[in-house]
C-alpha cells in the first residue's frame, strides 16, 4: 500500500473550522475504491497544525487520487486557509492494513 502522513498548517483564524473546509475532500476522498484510510488528527501542542494519515491499496489508487476531480478543487480551495505549505511523508509499505503494536500489548477484555 502506499502509505502517506501529511502535516498542515493551517492559518489560527481557520483553525477550528478546518474539518469543515475539508470536509467535502475528506469524503470524496474516502469514498474512493482504492482508499484505504484518510483521517485527520488535531496536534495536541499546536492547534493550527493538523495531521492527515491516509492510505491507498497501490499506485494505481494512488495515481487516480491525486488525478481525481475533488483532489483538483481541493489544489484549489485549501492552500488559501493554510499558513505554509503542507509537509509530507510518502512510503510504500508491504501491508495493506495496521500492524499490531506488540510491545503494547492489550490483553482481550470480555
Amino acid at each position: 500500500m502506499i502509505f502517506i502522513t501529511a502535516k498542515f498548517r493551517v492559518r489560527p483564524e481557520y483553525a477550528d473550522d478546518w474539518p469543515k473546509i475539508a470536509a467535502d475532500f475528506t469524503s470524496a476522498t474516502r469514498n474512493e475504491p482504492g482508499c484505504l484510510w484518510f483521517d485527520w488528527s488535531r496536534s495536541v501542542e499546536d492547534p493550527t497544525e493538523y495531521v492527515l494519515v491516509e492510505a491507498f491499496r497501490d499506485d494505481e489508487a494512488g495515481a487516480a487520487h491525486v488525478h481525481s476531480e475533488h483532489f483538483r478543487a481541493a489544489q484549489r480551495t485549501l492552500p488559501p486557509h493554510l499558513a505554509e505549505t503542507p509537509r509530507i511523508v510518502n512510503a510504500t509499505v508491504p501491508q495493506d492494513d495496521w500492524s499490531l503494536l506488540g510491545e503494547m500489548s492489550v490483553p482481550e477484555q470480555n
